[in-house]
């Protein structure tokens, strides 16, 4: 039988991109802090909330001899020596998509992927390249106004409202979205396990 996959995350686009590829993960949201990380390098962030947030959920399956597969996934974007997460306000990520306008920034994704059964784990980094184009003043404070805008790294999205300013990525589009496949299925096999055996 195979194992259950977990997503340490409430992400739609981490979902919706883990059923495309014919998994079928339950959510179970870690709801870890992300504080003491400040001083870190913006890859090594991403990993170590990753990281905290698979080993948390997995620590509470783990108590019910639950041998589920847990993946947890943090995103930044950094730009110019700066790292954005979401943004806290609707200030806030006007000023950020001002100073995004017309420059290229790094979108960090951490991975890291619990086995319940064993205790082993696997993670990753993968970095994409994101151009930004011009949205105007008016545009900037319309999107700073919507939902969105404080619900994702950067603040920005490849689908959603967002997508209109973002002119082209070098990397892998998942890595962007939130969670690469290809990193995924690296981290699966690291582990023993085949994507195909994850398939229902």
């Amino acid at each position: 039988m195979a194992p259950r996959l977990i997503l340490a995350s409430g992400s739609p686009a981490r979902l919706q991109l883990l059923r495309g590829a014919g998994l079928q993960p339950e959510v179970v949201v870690s709801h870890v802090d992300e504080d003491g990380v400040d001083d870190l390098a913006p890859r090594d962030v991403v990993l170590a909330l990753a990281r905290r947030k698979a080993r948390a959920v997995a620590a509470r399956l783990a108590s019910s001899g639950d041998p589920a597969l847990v993946v947890g996934c943090d995103s930044l974007l950094e730009l110019e020596g700066a790292t954005f997460g979401k943004p806290g306000s609707a200030d806030e990520a006007a000023a950020r998509w001002r100073r995004m306008r017309g420059r290229t920034g790094l979108l960090h994704t951490g991975h890291c992927l619990v086995a319940n059964a064993t205790g082993r784990e696997a993670a990753a980094v993968d970095t994409a390249a994101v151009s930004f184009g011009w949205p105007t003043d008016r545009e900037i404070l319309a999107y700073a106004a919507t939902a969105e805008a404080l619900q994702v790294a950067g603040p920005f999205t490849l689908e959603g409202m967002a997508a209109p300013w973002v002119e082209s990525i070098t990397g892998s589009y998942g890595t962007i979205m939130g969670i690469s496949l290809p990193v995924v299925r690296t981290l699966l096999a690291e582990l023993g396990v085949e994507i195909v055996d994850l398939w229902p």
